[in-house]
């Protein structure tokens, strides 16, 4: 007798869905989203609104000047934690040149990677919503108004008044970097649940950091909920939910404010014959989801946004086409999700980022670890950026549309890259990346 998946065999999924089979091959897919709805006819989302993301981009602005005190990586942007913007002409012509076709419009890189201190998206989010418990405590506390310069809390008694406090999180890498190295700044106690895909040097620059990691054999649905149950058992302990958290979306978001105002610099028009197309390497789904949502809310049917995950980890895809979110797991249809891409090693989605996004994002594909390491090496070979192999996901999105004589959004598109990670990555560990893109591509 056939297992049944969330009410259905195998089979019954498989006729249900023609790209079931490939996805279950770990083939190579590109799925259209068929539920995308016009901005117009978007149903109102009462519980995150433009004016949340604005101020989430305000709080930001009144913890810069303690970021630029404990991060003087930071002086530069005077305590804003925020990534370039690139044209990366020469990637496209290698992209072009590698695989004998024609990007329809340009290709531009957000630079996530280079986001200071943590030095991924995670940044984003992860650092959100630490922030917005930290002021909330100060402030139910009596310690800290709104009004106040937050360069405050960098003093001992804000110190001693976190460490009464215990921050945990569950992750495949990223995530945990961010959640750890700004809640240690802050004087918090931080636990950081790491699954079996992190990459040692994450959990050994936790640790620097003060950082507690906790290791385990499980994937990162495992990672999440032994972070959840150790809050559970820990006093004035608060646990960041990956999984299932508005404040990290919040964060998320806020990149679109950013986005739009780098684009007005470089002077780029966005409208119906010049789009912005955006490919976001996607785990869980917090972070493309969040980015995505705050990218409809400003360029609404201008922009097209499309997910990137692994072919052995594709869980986002596997919610989003068959409608039942966090009920599915890769695992269920035999599916191992055992990738290069640590911080898109997921097997289970974010039931809160999809179901805000069932109706924005308009599709999903998946990449080979190989292809993720030729377009690391092609990367670094075109524009001497190093990117770690998860990053690249993204980059594999122009490529979809060569050769197309009729793209969805039309031919002079703006191709925006989102480059999520790898600044923090030992140089060592970077070369033998390179090295072994630089393989990929004599094996093809």
């Amino acid at each position: 007798m056939e297992q049944i998946i969330a009410g259905k065999t195998v089979t019954e999924w498989e006729n249900a869905f023609p790209l079931m089979s490939r996805i279950m091959d770990t083939k190579e897919v590109f799925w259209e989203n068929p539920n995308v709805v016009a901005t117009a006819d978007l149903p109102e989302d009462k519980e995150v609104t433009m004016e949340d993301i604005l101020e989430a981009e305000a709080l930001f602005t009144r913890f810069a000047p303690f970021i630029r005190r404990v991060f003087p990586e930071t002086e530069m942007t005077q305590g804003q934690i925020e990534s370039p913007f690139k044209h990366v002409s020469h990637m496209k012509q290698m992209l072009e040149d590698t695989f004998s076709g024609t990007v329809p419009g340009d290709i531009w890189l957000k630079c996530d990677n280079e986001l200071a201190i943590a030095g991924s998206i995670k940044a984003r989010g992860g650092f959100y919503e630490i922030l917005a418990y930290a002021e909330k405590l100060a402030i139910d506390n009596g310690m800290l108004l709104q009004e106040d310069n937050y360069e405050k809390l960098a003093n001992d008694a804000f110190q001693s008044f976190f460490s009464n406090y215990s921050i945990a999180v569950g992750s495949t890498g990223n995530l945990g970097l961010s959640i750890g190295i700004i809640s240690a700044k802050l004087g918090f106690h931080v636990t950081v649940h790491m699954s079996k895909d992190a990459k040692e040097w994450k959990k050994s620059l936790l640790r620097k950091h003060g950082v507690v990691v906790e290791e385990h054999e499980g994937d990162f649905s495992e990672a999440v909920d032994q972070g959840r149950n150790q809050c559970q058992r820990t006093s004035n302990c608060y646990f960041v939910d990956d999984e299932d958290s508005r404040h990290l979306f919040l964060g998320y978001a806020v990149a679109a404010l950013r986005l739009k105002r780098q684009i007005q610099a470089n002077h780029l028009s966005v409208n119906e014959q010049h789009p912005l197309v955006v490919y976001l390497p996607c785990g869980v789904g917090g972070g493309p989801s969040g980015v995505a949502f705050g990218l409809k809310k400003i360029f609404g049917d201008n922009v097209y946004c499309y997910f990137a995950e692994p072919t052995h980890s594709p869980s986002v895809l596997l919610g989003l086409m068959t409608g039942r979110f966090h009920e599915i797991a890769v695992q269920d249809f035999g599916i191992d999700n055992l990738t290069a891409a640590d911080g898109l090693a997921v097997g289970r989605p974010s039931r809160y980022a999809l179901d805000k996004v069932k109706h924005i994002v308009n599709g999903v594909y998946t990449i080979d670890d190989h292809m993720l390491y030729r377009l690391l090496y092609l990367l670094h070979e075109a524009e001497g950026i190093k990117l770690e192999p998860s990053a690249l996901a993204g980059m594999y999105g122009p490529k979809q549309w060569m050769n197309k004589a009729e793209p969805p959004f039309g031919l002079e598109a703006h191709h925006v890259v989102w480059a999520t990670g790898g600044n923090l990555v030992p140089e060592q560990d970077m070369e033998s990346y390179i090295q072994y893109g630089k393989q990929c591509m004599e094996d093809k």
